[in-house]
C-alpha cells in the first residue's frame, strides 16, 4: 500500500503507471473473487482505496489520468 504523501513525490508517469497497476491488480481480484479463487478478501478493498487515494491525487494535480489501457 502507498501512502498519499508517497503518491504526491512521484512524477506524473510514474503516477500513471501506478494507476494503471492497481487497476490490474483490483482487476485481477474481482475476477478471482468473481470465480470463487480469492480467500482473503479484505485485499479487494484495499486495492479499491489504492485507487481511489492515486486517482485523489491525480485529480489534486489537474493531469489526466491515462486511460488507454484500462478504462473505468
Amino acid at each position: 500500500m502507498t501512502t498519499a504523501t508517497e503518491l504526491r513525490d512521484m512524477d506524473d508517469a510514474a503516477l500513471n503507471e501506478h494507476l494503471q497497476t492497481a487497476r490490474r491488480e483490483l482487476f485481477g481480484l474481482r475476477f478471482q473473487h468473481a470465480t470463487g479463487e480469492l480467500e482473503d478478501t479484505s485485499r479487494l478493498r484495499l486495492a479499491k482505496r489504492e485507487v481511489a487515494r492515486t486517482l485523489t491525487v491525480v485529480r489534486e494535480r489537474g493531469t489526466e489520468a491515462d486511460n488507454k489501457e484500462l478504462s473505468r
